[in-house]
């Protein structure tokens, strides 16, 4: 089991409810993967973003730390890709 950190950006348009459920399908995927997660929070509100992803010029920035085993990391990043809500996620393997 590796130790990985995920940054995700969001739709800002979400609204609470919508964003507890994207909240809880990520840690999820990692769950059924044999993971576990230590950490997850927003890690920025509504940040305007550099370049436009998927026509949006804003996102809000979630951080998520977990354990994993390394084959289910390709696993859950498609299922993140799938996922219409999440516009961007950058997994990094923690040393």
């Amino acid at each position: 089991m590796n130790r990985y950190e995920a940054m995700f950006i969001i739709k800002p348009e979400l609204s609470e409810d919508e964003r507890k459920v994207l909240f809880n399908q990520i840690q999820e995927a990692i769950t059924k993967n044999n993971g576990k997660v230590s950490l997850a929070d927003i890690w920025s509100e509504k940040k305007r973003l550099h370049f436009p992803i998927k026509r949006h010029q804003e996102g809000v920035y979630y951080l998520a730390s977990f354990v994993l085993p390394a084959e289910a990391v390709a696993k859950i990043r498609a299922a993140y890709q799938i996922n219409e809500n999440i516009l961007r996620v950058m997994i990094s393997r923690l040393k």
